[in-house]
């Protein structure tokens, strides 16, 4: 009898030393607002569709930003902070450094929850709808969003300089950087399909235009007129040259012609292991989708605040 009553009492311990290990991104919930704030959803869907409206380019800019946020310790709003006499925020971080943006459409949507509920939706879960619904206006997949995330009281340049891949990234850098998240391989491959939309600056992909030879001919001459060897560092050029506001699998077709714009795209189709992955893509686009829309709710729950941890943000550039 007391051997069973041991037994009993063992096996509630290790119940609970299971339950107190599960991540904590298990509070996250589709239904988070159901009732706090109904409108949430509507609201952002409104405000990203009248924003990329307004200029294309805008919803890869905030998909980029959430990349950029879960990078740094968690998808926590870190990256929206702006620099203050007790803060060094993320915003002047290299990845960063006059390429990130969408910082006032985040500030407009803020401002429009903030209408419908006040105080009660943060920043960090504003931008990770937001990223959702940039990626389906611009024809895309959709998912639904877990939520419930509280926005974080810090920031980290260092951990934005150290964590998020550059674009001169080997094979092996990208697949440790993105395994440093948590995040797998084949992840690392579906989440670099983002890069089907949006800009990269000349400095970014001029020593590849220059210098590699993994590079189709005509993509490089074409593009040495907007990137001269000398000057021009932050003209842009799409990532994707075919539909660079549309998202689709262009960006693996280009990979295989040898037309990724950075040097990082091109080493997934490079003769090694992530080749098959992209091939996969090229011959399904309904594939991609599906696994991007799965690997965007898996990189979202990257060691979110939840329960009392962080606050509410009021303005979304500072802590309250």
């Amino acid at each position: 009898m007391a051997s069973s009553n041991l037994l009993i009492i063992s096996l509630a311990f290790s119940a609970m030393m299971f339950m107190s290990s599960t991540p904590v991104y298990a509070q996250l919930s589709s239904n988070f607002y159901t009732k706090s704030c109904p409108q949430v959803l509507s609201t952002v869907k409104a405000a990203v569709k009248q924003a990329v409206a307004k200029e294309k380019r805008m919803g890869a800019s905030l998909l980029r930003l959430h990349f950029h946020d879960c990078f740094v310790n968690g998808c926590d709003g870190s990256v929206l902070l702006d620099d203050s006499n007790s803060l060094t925020g993320e915003k002047t971080a290299v990845p960063n450094a006059n390429s990130a943006r969408g910082f006032d459409v985040i500030d407009n949507i803020k401002t429009q929850v903030e209408k419908v509920c006040s105080g009660v939706v943060s920043c960090a879960d504003i931008l990770t709808i937001a990223a959702r619904d940039s990626v389906v206006e611009l024809g895309g997949p959709s998912w639904t969003v877990p939520l419930g995330r509280r926005d974080s009281r810090t920031a980290s340049k260092s951990g934005a300089n150290n964590n998020i891949p550059p674009p001169t990234s080997s094979l092996s850098n990208l697949i440790s950087k993105f395994q440093a998240q948590g995040l797998s391989t084949k992840d690392m491959v579906t989440l670099a399909g983002a890069h089907t939309i949006g800009q990269a600056r000349c400095t970014n992909f001029r020593a590849r235009i220059y210098n590699e030879s993994n590079i189709a001919t005509t993509l490089a001459t074409s593009l040495k007129g907007n990137c001269p060897r000398n000057g021009g560092d932050n003209n842009i050029s799409p990532l994707d040259l075919q539909t660079p506001t549309g998202f689709d699998n262009n960006y693996y077709k280009n990979l295989k012609s040898q037309k990724g714009l950075l040097h990082s795209d091109q080493q997934l189709f490079n003769g090694g292991s992530t080749d098959s992955q992209v091939n996969s893509y090229v011959s399904n686009q309904n594939s991609f989708y599906s696994d991007f829309a799965a690997a965007m709710v898996k990189m979202g729950n990257i060691k979110p605040l939840t329960g009392r941890s962080g606050e509410i943000r009021k303005n979304c550039r500072k802590p309250n």
